[in-house]
């Protein structure tokens, strides 16, 4: 772990538990609400959700899926190096369902709006939500915003958000880097 620490692994476990009731407050009982991670570091903020809803919260039949959005980026043929794509795994439509979008950070609003256009692969969403764990508020390329938000930061241009899971990178941290130091 690299950078200044802003959520430590107790407060990301509260910052979900939030989140997970307020998601409870607006869909009830999910029946027609189904929760899209967005590849590949919305995946796992949306399978601990998920995790939770079920185990704390009781609900049952949560419908979870993953979207890879990378052939709708709209930077997809301007990069130098190739993009590596993704699997989408989303077995059922999504036609006039609410669908909530999970990220874990967001920045530019571009990676939401690819995966808006990806969504409609699945059927016409009744209406779409965005959930995520931290909102870079200031720094937003497309007039995107979220509907549930675990932390706000406010970061220059050169910093950088960095969500670290203890499966993946040993530690359940939220940490703000220098482009340099990652």
């Amino acid at each position: 772990m690299a950078g200044k620490v802003l959520i430590d692994a107790q407060h990301l476990q509260v910052m979900l538990n939030r989140l997970c009731c307020q998601l409870i407050e607006n869909h009830n009982d999910f029946k027609e609400t189904v929760l899209i991670g967005l590849q590949p570091r919305g995946v796992e903020v949306a399978k601990r959700l998920v995790e939770l809803l079920e185990n704390n919260f009781g609900c049952k039949d949560l419908k979870l899926g993953f979207l890879d959005i990378t052939f709708f980026r709209d930077d997809f043929r301007r990069r130098d190096e190739p993009l590596q794509a993704n699997q989408t795994h989303i077995n059922f439509l999504v036609e006039g369902k609410k669908v909530v979008f999970i990220d874990d950070v967001l920045y530019t609003g571009r990676s939401v709006r690819a995966a808006l256009d990806a969504i409609h692969s699945f059927g016409r969403p009744k209406n779409i939500e965005l959930m995520v764990l931290i909102d870079r508020r200031f720094s937003r390329d497309l007039p995107i915003q979220p509907n549930y938000t675990g932390a706000q930061v406010d970061a220059i241009e050169s910093e950088r958000v960095v969500v670290e899971w203890q499966e993946t990178e040993g530690e359940n941290i939220i940490t703000l880097t220098n482009d340099a130091e990652v």
